[in-house]
């Protein structure tokens, strides 16, 4: 008889976590002007932790792992309705976990405000670096999300990936700007196994034009973003997830291009969407799925986050009732 295998580990790592205020209104925004909240939610969050809560809701044993840790947010993190194994370096006195707040509309509209965070030391930036080598072995997985806060270096999602290695882990990389840009400077030899643009990272990285990448996706016609995802799967990265808001989503590997278009849904909030992709495809890669079928999962779980109100974060009885069909392009 045949020993069960152990279920696959995925750590998620939110290198600048946040307290996040959610600010629902029951009419459109109006800048200047005294508006009544029809709900106000305070939550433990950060890119990462979205990662792990969906991991989480879908049964898969998860560890994430912060860049620093305060009370408030140690605290809140318990009242989570999803438990999990939260690790973090401890903040000073003096620091304190960044704040942000999203404020709603029934149309679907987020505005965000995003805090920067402490800044970190040299030293508190390698003991979170340890922290996370550490809860990574064995792991499956390592998704690195999110901004990095003050004081930690450009390229620290290059270095992690560099050290990630070792382990054995596949890495997905979420993050945008010059942390983005820092990591693909380091390719081929800091290959990794999942990003998620969008247009706009998209276009970041290749040199594109995001409102091009849009208008074509919404016409149907995805030759230049598959090229554009081809050449950055070319420089060392194993799958490049490009994902198009409400037309859907483009896959690159090895094995070919594929393509997912959304299902039809009323957007209700997109905290979390982007997040909740990421944590589909990776779903789906360790229950061993195909590359076809791990993209209509990462299409599956952003769509239902975005179906869902404030920062709800989607379990596998809120996917969509109809399969995802994905059409091979190349």
């Amino acid at each position: 008889m045949t020993e069960p295998q152990p279920t696959p580990l995925v750590v998620a790592f939110t290198a600048n976590p946040s307290l996040d205020r959610t600010i629902a209104l029951d009419d459109q925004l109006r800048r200047g002007e005294v508006q009544r909240a029809v709900s106000i939610t305070e939550q433990a969050a950060g890119k990462g932790i979205n990662v792990a809560r969906v991991v989480a809701g879908s049964g898969c044993q998860v560890i994430a792992v912060c860049g620093g840790l305060d009370d408030e947010y140690t605290m809140l993190a318990g009242r989570a309705a999803e438990p999990m194994p939260i690790r973090g370096i401890k903040l000073t006195a003096e620091q304190h976990v960044r704040g942000n707040t999203t404020v709603t509309e029934p149309s679907g509209v987020t505005t965000k405000l995003n805090g920067p965070g402490p800044k970190l030391s040299a030293a508190q930036v390698a003991e979170a670096s340890l922290l996370l080598m550490d809860a990574a072995e064995g792991a499956s997985w390592v998704a690195l999300s999110g901004s990095l806060p003050p004081g930690a270096p450009v390229d620290w999602y290059a270095r992690l990936v560099d050290g990630l290695h070792a382990t054995g882990a596949k890495i997905a990389v979420d993050t945008s700007d010059a942390s983005l840009d820092a990591v693909l400077d380091a390719l081929p030899g800091g290959y990794f196994d999942l990003i998620k643009p969008n247009s706009d990272e998209l276009a970041q990285l290749t040199g594109g034009d995001a409102v091009a990448f849009e208008r074509a996706a919404e016409a149907g016609q995805l030759d230049e973003i598959v090229d554009a995802a081809t050449a950055l799967h070319a420089r060392g990265i194993a799958n490049v997830l490009v994902t198009l808001g409400g037309s859907g989503a483009v896959l690159v590997n090895a094995e070919g291009a594929w393509y997912a278009s959304a299902p039809k849904i009323t957007v209700a909030s997109t905290v979390g969407a982007g997040d909740s992709s990421v944590a589909g495809f990776i779903l789906a890669d360790v229950a061993g799925k195909s590359a076809a079928e791990s993209l209509a999962s990462a299409i599956a779980y952003g769509s239902a986050a975005a179906s869902l109100p404030g920062t709800t974060l989607p379990r596998p009885d809120d996917l969509p009732a109809s399969p995802v069909v994905c059409t091979r392009l190349r």
